[in-house]
């Protein structure tokens, strides 16, 4: 039986993770006969979105006790998480993996990975352990990979069907940090054997909530095959 961390960046798709494929991830670890434990940065997440509206609120949430909603309560702040302990590491989407993992919201390309987040990605990938990377999270691990002996292939969705974000500007943004981009929709999953970083579309690209699922299964199942 494998132990694969997930790592967390709060709870919501606006202001921290993304549930659904939080979920859906921790899920599919479960029905490949695997267990997890979930991490998360114990700061305060940037903001406070309000979910029905979208509105920023006069609020102050830490990252850690909104990422506990998830977890259901068994997280662990992140600086406690070995790789050596590990099989490997699961980083869900959502907006907070930009604003609270690292500043790509605000600064794109140029915005600097949490130093603990980063150090996390790169003892999985020199250890040679597979990294499974949701939505926008490639982003944050092509930011991580800048300016270490190791690159990727990695993918945040295709031009080829809907989605609500900018496909193209976003696979040329992550291109300057020293990636390759490689465009897959939402039936597809990429696996960079030579890094083992996995990357899935997911949200974003349109899709109805048992689509994320069967995205989020796919990325899982090819992480458990390493």
């Amino acid at each position: 039986m494998k132990k694969y961390a997930v790592l967390l960046a709060g709870c919501g798709v606006y202001d921290g993770s993304e549930i659904h494929e939080a979920v859906f991830a921790m899920l599919a670890i479960s029905q490949n006969g695997h267990q997890y434990q979930c991490f998360a940065p114990n700061k305060n997440q940037h903001h406070v979105v309000n979910h029905l509206t979208g509105d920023e609120m006069s609020e102050v949430r830490n990252i850690l006790i909104e990422s506990a909603r998830i977890a259901r309560g068994n997280v662990k702040d992140v600086r406690q998480l070995d790789a050596q302990d590990f099989d490997g590491l699961v980083m869900p989407g959502g907006f907070g993996a930009a604003k609270n993992w690292s500043k790509w919201a605000f600064e794109g390309p140029k915005g600097e990975v949490d130093p603990d987040v980063r150090k996390v990605i790169l003892d999985f990938v020199a250890m040679g352990k597979p990294v499974c990377a949701l939505c926008v999270a490639p982003a944050i691990v092509a930011k991580a990979l800048e300016d270490s002996p190791y690159s990727a292939e990695i993918t945040l969705g295709s031009t080829a069907e809907a989605s609500p974000y900018d496909i193209a500007g976003t696979h040329e943004a992550v291109a300057t940090l020293g990636v390759r981009t490689v465009e897959k929709t939402l039936k597809e999953v990429h696996v960079d054997s030579e890094t083992k970083i996995i990357t899935a579309p997911c949200y974003m690209m349109e899709g109805h909530i048992s689509e994320i699922y069967s995205n989020v299964k796919i990325a899982i199942d090819r992480l458990c095959e390493f």
